[in-house]
């Protein structure tokens, strides 16, 4: 028997939706288009204002920005709203459900990061870092540890507590870390899955650590990156 459609499809549909009653269709018609899933990567550990959005995403215009920010408003995935004096500026958040999505890049992450034409050394911003750590964390690795490992980014902070098999990782005062590291995204990315000893990062000036060293040489430690599929069948 054939189904018969319950809605009138809307004149005002968009020619570049699929059409197709599958979730996952219609995942990709919510947030297919280019640059909606990194702008949702980069608010996912926080608001954020339109500025800071081009700063994380250096590749996008600032046209493009603002249709995809529109879209994802009007998708229900985001949410534009006006901080409190004295800052009183316009922030991008994404709504509750739009944070739901973080599994989504975090098999993403795991599935691509197999790909042999992956290269690691293109631009690699904060929420990434972040959310690598979050997606690549080995609990067996990390039995039996209880520390708290700082990160100081720019001027944005953040700790990680790894604690009973888990890492949880939140922006936070670096007051009660064990040990802090500094630097770019990019130089922690060498350390963590890049193999890069940390004495050579510190001596080129690109990293550097205060604390425990035994510690943040275990810390990078817990990281392990999937292999690399195979191109044969």
């Amino acid at each position: 028997m054939k189904l018969e459609k319950i809605t009138d499809k809307p004149e005002s549909r968009s020619k570049r939706q699929y059409d197709d009653a599958c979730a996952t269709a219609h995942a990709l018609d919510l947030v297919g288009e280019r640059w909606a899933l990194l702008v949702m990567r980069e608010l996912m550990l926080g608001p954020k204002r339109f500025s800071d959005l081009r700063e994380s995403l250096p590749g996008i215009s600032a046209n493009v920005l603002t249709q995809r920010l529109e879209g994802l408003e009007a998708a229900g995935i985001l949410v534009r709203r006006k901080l409190p004096p004295p800052a009183a500026a316009q922030v991008y958040e994404l709504t509750e459900w739009g944070y739901e999505s973080e599994p989504i890049f975090q098999a993403m992450g795991r599935w691509a990061a197999r790909s042999p034409s992956h290269d690691p050394t293109l631009p690699f911003s904060t929420a990434s870092l972040v959310l690598s750590m979050r997606t690549m964390f080995d609990a067996k690795r990390a039995a039996g540890s209880d520390a708290r490992i700082g990160f100081r980014i720019g001027e944005e902070t953040f700790v990680a507590r790894v604690a009973d098999g888990r890492i949880e990782i939140v922006r936070a005062s670096l007051d009660q870390a064990d040990v802090i590291f500094a630097g770019a995204p990019p130089m922690l990315a060498a350390a963590i899955y890049g193999g890069q000893p940390l004495e050579m990062l510190e001596q080129a000036g690109a990293l550097t650590i205060e604390g425990d060293r035994s510690l943040a040489q275990r810390f990078v430690s817990l990281f392990p990156l999937p292999p690399k599929a195979s191109k044969r069948a």
